[in-house]
């Protein structure tokens, strides 16, 4: 079967070439990709040092199975799930599937890993790594079977494929990381499109109060759409957010929020939902800095807690049907995050777009 992806040479550039696409091997499954998200992760996988096709974000349609797969049949919608768990280490044990060892190690084999075959898709006679072990952006992808969850609402392939990153991740910081209780006060930093899936995931936990805060108004705008109740201005200059945390403060009786999300993946940031929050409050890193960040340590008095969720602590088979149920009631807004999409050969346009803050999230539609 012959197809095309996006293959990153590693080194900052990109193409899209054909592909030659296999048969599943065993606990493996062949997915037509229909449409994949475009997001800052992508963009960086060009700079990770390997020859391999982009994309970790998708949904499709299930081509064929291979042996011992059980959960999928032909023809199923799917969403494809980037952090696949192998569901029996110490941390799959304990319930932080999220965090699951073997998907993370480097010392198991690639199969125990989750990894497909390596030569089931190839480009030119030569196997291609797969971004995340799944790489949708493609016509194609081979994926294990733990990485699908399937898709059991009406839902378009374009919506259905964000789920699997930043909605689960915005929306999993709140619900399943912070646990946001009815009548707590919120502050979101940044409202992209993780940061409107955490005032989604705030509002659907009946938040009281819902405090956004970005440098650009028209962001604000779409952040009361999704939910907040209130709204900051930041200005560039407030280079730590103290001056918005003085705000904060005024519009929660003087103490500042339950829980503050820091969304905007600027390292400078990093520290800044500490002083957003009362004593005794909850700050949440949502954007995975990665970076060293100095810290004042007064930030922390009195009482409060600093946590770093990967993946708003997500459970596949338990937390992407809950977000695709939220959907169909009407009280998830996905059709609404998705500003633009995109052909794959139009996918330089939707980095720019995404890098110049036009999209709460651009979409590939793929065809063949």
């Amino acid at each position: 079967m012959n197809g095309y992806a996006a293959i990153t040479d590693g080194k900052g550039h990109f193409s899209i070439e054909p592909i030659t696409v296999g048969a599943p091997a065993a606990k493996e499954v062949l997915v037509q990709i229909k449409a994949s998200g475009v997001c800052h992760t992508d963009y960086d996988s060009q700079s990770w040092g390997e020859r391999m096709i982009m994309g970790h974000e998708g949904a499709g349609v299930v081509l064929a199975v291979g042996s011992d797969v059980t959960t999928v049949q032909v023809n199923d919608r799917v969403l494809l799930n980037w952090a696949i768990p192998c569901g029996n280490c110490f941390q799959c044990s304990n319930g932080e599937q999220s965090i699951c060892e073997r998907q993370f190690s480097d010392s198991i084999s690639p199969e125990l890993a989750g990894h497909p075959h390596p030569d089931s898709i190839q480009s030119q006679g030569e196997a291609l790594m797969r971004s995340f072990r799944l790489g949708t952006m493609a016509t194609h992808a081979i994926v294990r079977e733990e990485a699908l969850v399937r898709i059991d609402v009406h839902i378009p392939f374009s919506s259905a494929c964000i789920i699997g990153c930043g909605v689960m991740t915005g929306y999993g910081s709140v619900v399943n990381a912070a646990k946001v209780t009815p009548g707590n006060s919120v502050v979101v930093l940044g409202a992209g499109g993780v940061g409107l899936n955490v005032i989604q995931g705030a509002r659907i936990s009946g938040a009281e109060k819902i405090i956004a805060i970005d440098v650009q108004s028209s962001k604000l705008d779409l952040a009361r759409q999704f939910g907040a109740t209130d709204t900051i201005l930041a200005e560039k200059s407030d280079s730590e957010l103290l001056a918005a945390a003085e705000k904060v403060k005024a519009m929660t009786a003087g103490r500042g929020a339950d829980y503050a999300f820091e969304c905007t993946a600027i390292p400078q940031l990093g520290a800044a939902p500490l002083a957003m929050v009362r004593n005794g409050g909850t700050a949440v890193q949502v954007s995975g800095i990665e970076e060293k960040i100095t810290v004042d340590m007064t930030l922390f008095e009195w009482d409060k807690i600093y946590i770093n969720p990967l993946y708003g602590k997500c459970r596949p088979q338990i937390d992407l049907p809950i977000l695709l149920n939220l959907y169909q009631k009407g009280l998830l807004k996905l059709d609404e995050l998705v500003t633009n999409t995109y052909r794959l050969d139009e996918l330089e346009k939707a980095f720019a777009d995404m890098h110049a803050g036009k999209n709460a999230k651009g979409v590939l539609i793929i065809d063949e």
